[in-house]
């Protein structure tokens, strides 16, 4: 999963291309897994970290285009639960790039009307990690664009159990019958209660697998798998995912007309 980094110069960001999707053709909800840093700079003869800080710019670019395109929510796989088995150095190493992007993009954030939240279980993200974190919450808790959703010591396992043990104690409490627990009880304890279920997940780097990222949510999800790496990915290749998204009919499981 993706790091990210400080912020570029905004004399080297090009503009987006144009789009020639209606409005009412895009996603409410994209979320993306971020893959293939590590394999990606290896494949140049360059260390894992340099991946991840060219990755780090992707998110960037994304996150950006997202925004003007006015899509309302954005999920990234920005750290998983089970990316605490790398080595210990280039955990410690996303983690002061989280941090810093945290620091950095705080401008951009506000300027962009930008609401960013987190899902998964960030306590157990490092203190200074975490400060940061609360506090670009807080202060872009009031703003009305495009809202951010990284996830971060995130499993789909995981988030589900959570919630399960929380309709569990209202339940105990005689607060919830179990006969009223329903779809919407179990979506409104999971970590994205109020965002609507991701329209299209994009996966990069040509793996054909979801990693845990947003069980519940994905279940009508349209999924796109991009062959580009994740440092490679910016507006063209998110353009065309959106393209592939708006040739799709979405049934939910009717019959098509």
């Amino acid at each position: 999963m993706s790091p990210i980094a400080p912020a570029a110069s905004p004399a080297l960001v090009p503009a987006p291309p144009p789009l020639d999707i209606p409005r009412a053709a895009l996603p409410r909800h994209i979320g993306i897994i971020m893959d293939g840093n590590g394999r990606w700079a290896r494949a140049r003869g360059w260390a894992r970290a340099r991946g991840h800080i060219e990755g780090a710019e992707s998110v960037r670019a994304i996150v950006r285009e997202c925004a003007r395109l006015g899509i309302e929510a954005l999920t990234l796989f920005a750290f998983s639960s089970d990316n605490w088995r790398r080595p210990a150095a280039e955990v410690s190493a996303l983690m002061r790039l989280l941090r810093r992007y945290l620091i950095q993009e705080r401008r951009d954030i506000m300027e962009r009307d930008i609401r960013l939240r987190a899902i998964g279980e960030t306590r157990a993200l490092p203190d200074r990690v975490r400060k940061e974190l609360n506090r670009t919450i807080a202060m872009s808790s009031g703003n009305r664009g495009l809202t951010l959703a990284l996830a971060l010591n995130y499993g789909g396992r995981q988030e589900i159990l959570r919630a399960v043990r929380r309709i569990a104690e209202e339940v105990r409490a005689g607060a919830l019958p179990p006969e009223a627990i329903d779809v919407g009880v179990i979506s409104r304890n999971l970590d994205t209660a109020g965002l609507p279920d991701p329209d299209l997940v994009v996966r990069t780097s040509g793996e054909m697998r979801l990693s845990g990222f947003l069980l519940w949510q994905v279940e009508y999800s349209e999924l796109y798998v991009s062959p580009v790496p994740w440092p490679e990915f910016r507006e063209p290749e998110l353009q065309a995912a959106l393209r592939h998204y708006a040739g799709r009919k979405r049934r939910f499981g009717a019959l098509g007309g």
